[in-house]
This record gives C-alpha cells, structure tokens and sequence, in this order.
C-alpha cells in the first residue's frame, strides 16, 4: 500500500517543537520532508536536554523521525540560489522563524509565490496579528495567552501550566490539519496559498469549553463545578476547577489503594447519570439510589464532595487497576492515572504503535511516540530522525540537479 501523503515534499524549516511536530506528522504519512539546518549547528534541540555527550537529544529525535536533514547557508549567495531550487521543486514550505526572518533572507511570501505559484507556505506564530504579534511566544506562555493556565489548578491557588505540550505540539498539529487542507484545495484551485497557525489560537480551541462557561457564568453560578456545592461564590472570569471533569457529568481524580506511597496511586471516577444505580451499589451506598438527595443530577451537584467522598472510601480499598476491573463491566467511566513509566512499559501501546522503540546510530535503542493517527488503507512507520546534514549530497544531487562538482564547490564556499 502505498501512503497518503507519497509524492508530498515539504522544505521544513522549523526547529525546537511547534514546526517540527507538523512536519513529523506529514513525514509519517509519506511525505518526503527535507529539514534545512545551519551547517555545524543544526537544530538548536540537537544539543538541549541531552542524556548521552555528543549525541543528538531525545528532544530532537524524537520530533524529527523520517525526515532527511540538509544543511544550508541561506544567507549566502550559493545558498539563496539553491533555496531557490529548492522551493520551485517542493509542495510546501513550512516555517517557524521569528516574524519577519524571511523576509530579510530576501523570501517573503511575495517572492515564494513568483518562484513557485503552486507553493503552499505555512507559518507557526506565536500571537495572531495584532498588538502582541511581535513577541515571542513559548510553550507555557501560549498556554498563559491562550487561556488554559487560568482555568487549572486548584481553586485559590496559582495558575497551572499542564505538562501536555498544548502549545507546541497542539498548535504543529494544527498547522498540519491547515497544511492538509491547502493541498485539497489545491487540487481543486491549481494555486498555493498562506497557511498560519497563532500558538495563542490553537490553545484558545483547545480550551473552549472554558470560553463556554465564561459565557455560562452571565446567567448564573457554574453548578457542575466543586465550588458551587461548597457555597463559594464565583467571580467574573471562569475559574480554576481543580480535577473537576469541564464537562456535563462531575468527575474527580481520587486516592487508591497505596496512595500514602505511590504518587500516582489515584484513579479518575466519573458519576455518570446513566449509571448512577451501578454505582451506588459498587460503593455501598444502594439508599442513594432512591433518596431525593441523591437520586437526580440536579439533586446531587451542591453534595458532589460527599459523593466523592464515599465513592473515595471505596477507591482507596482498591488499586487502581482493581477499580478499572470492577467498574468497567458495568460501564461506570473510570481511568487509572497511569504514570510515564507505567505507560513506557505498557506492551499493548507498543502492539498499536502508540509507542515505537526505536534504533539510532549513535544513542542506540529508544522509546518514541507513533502516529497517534491511523489509516485503514495507508501506512505510517516511524523512521529514526537524520543526522546533521545527513542527506545533503543526496538532496543536492536528486532534488536541486547539482553535479558532484557543483556540491564540493557549494561545500568549499560555505553555502551547505
């Protein structure tokens, strides 16, 4: 079978974790993504968080599996000319430089499009336009723009940044989504177009549902949240909920069996409407099913912490695995907090593909993340990411048209 994306080049030049992790997802699908770098420098992730001396860091290889790596001086004029080839040869050009460092290597969007009318050029920025667009942005202050710091954490407490890459990896793969689409339509037009992708926007949609209850609070208290039933007033904005579940049925994370020594002994527990008789009878509580107090949704959001609280005396008899035992088959929602060593050493994600053990030249055997996407009629393997440069000569002789002369003269003048 052939993949999805075959016959797709992309010229990425993206570095650290935004760019990188929209072009990974295309290189997955079979795009053939060639990753400009600095010459002797490369990706500034090559070098961050390294665990081994000398050797490319997880950070790096780890966002950049099944992409051939080139190296180019494209301030120079060797390198511009060849940068010029490169985009009349490829589909898309995808980019997360600081706003405006194209346009002053002499490329700004203008001239992409008179090389290549069918390029499609996407772009990772940290604030849309307007009076921030200037600034740079990082992943926690994305989530701090975006909205998500605000709405967690516990009540009273700091803002909390979540430990999910929301603003990196969730903006690259939105742009990947954005960059999809523009092939489509170019399908269809015959022409390329600018694909952007704010990292404010992209934590912004994925935190609706906190805009949601903003909007909510104008009509009145946000019951489904914890506050409400301890009597705390709420504010103007929408507030920190803790572990509550941000959706229509209460939810809360909830200490196990060895709780005392195992920091990720808890299990998440779900009152779901549907099967609140089952669990009522799982925590001992079969009185509940029938009592005004308890029986309804409305009934039980101002007493949602001694609902907890009783279904809590029944988890911490259990492991969490025990819990997800006995609950799933009456399909109460449960979900064991599982830990990344937990999950690193889960067989079964390794059967799926959601985690790939990897073999490297120089570090070895790793632990990656698959394509989280799957295709019934398309492929999508994991591929070690490229040493520095690793594929210059082959993209300088198979994609620009140079002859083995003219790439040891572009080596000698500096330009890759």
């Amino acid at each position: 079978m052939s993949k999805a994306l075959d016959g797709v080049r992309i010229l990425d030049f993206t570095h650290v974790q935004s760019g990188p992790t929209c072009t990974q997802l295309l290189a997955w699908f079979g795009a053939d993504v060639i990753k400009v770098e600095r010459p002797g420098v490369g990706d500034a992730t090559r070098g961050q968080l390294r665990d081994i001396p000398d050797v490319d860091s997880l950070y790096f290889t780890m966002l950049n599996h099944n992409k051939r790596s080139v190296t180019l001086n494209s301030k120079s004029d060797k390198g511009k000319e060849i940068l010029t080839k490169l985009i009349e040869e490829c589909d898309v050009m995808v980019e997360n430089f600081a706003p405006g460092a194209l346009d002053r290597m002499g490329f700004p969007w203008e001239r992409i499009q008179e090389i290549n009318p069918k390029m499609i050029y996407a772009s990772v920025k940290g604030f849309g336009p307007g009076p921030y667009a200037d600034c740079k942005v990082y992943e926690n202050v994305a989530q701090c723009a975006g909205g998500s710091a605000s709405t967690t954490g516990m009540l009273g407490e700091v803002p909390m940044v979540t430990g999910a890459q929301i603003g990196d990896s969730g903006t690259g793969l939105h742009l990947a989504f954005g960059i999809v689409t523009a092939l489509y339509h170019r399908e269809q037009s015959g022409r390329g177009q600018r694909v952007e992708c704010a990292m404010q926007d992209g934590v912004l949609n994925l935190c609706r549902v906190k805009l949601r209850d903003q909007q909510r609070l104008a009509h009145g208290p946000l019951n489904e949240y914890s506050q409400f039933g301890e009597g705390i007033p709420f504010g103007e904005a929408t507030p920190r909920a803790g572990n509550d579940s941000g959706g229509g049925q209460p939810g809360r994370i909830l200490k196990c069996k060895d709780w005392e020594t195992d920091p990720d002994a808890y299990t998440y527990f779900i009152t779901q409407a549907a099967v609140w008789k089952n669990v009522c009878d799982v925590i001992g509580k079969p009185e509940w099913k029938e009592d005004p107090d308890y029986a309804t949704p409305n009934a039980r959001l101002p007493r949602l912490g001694e609902v907890f609280g009783a279904i809590e005396d029944w988890t911490m008899t259990k492991t969490k695995f025990e819990v997800l035992e006995i609950c799933n088959p009456l399909n109460i929602p449960v979900g064991p907090i599982l830990s990344m060593k937990e999950i690193a050493g889960d067989m079964s994600l390794r059967e799926t593909g959601a985690i790939v053990e990897v073999d490297h030249p120089e570090r070895g055997k790793y632990l990656t993340v698959g394509n989280p996407v799957k295709l019934s009629d398309s492929p999508s393997d994991v591929e070690r990411s490229p040493l520095l440069g690793e594929h210059t000569d082959e993209v300088m002789r198979d994609v620009v048209g140079l002859s083995d002369e003219e790439i040891a003269a572009a080596r000698e003048d500096g330009a890759i």
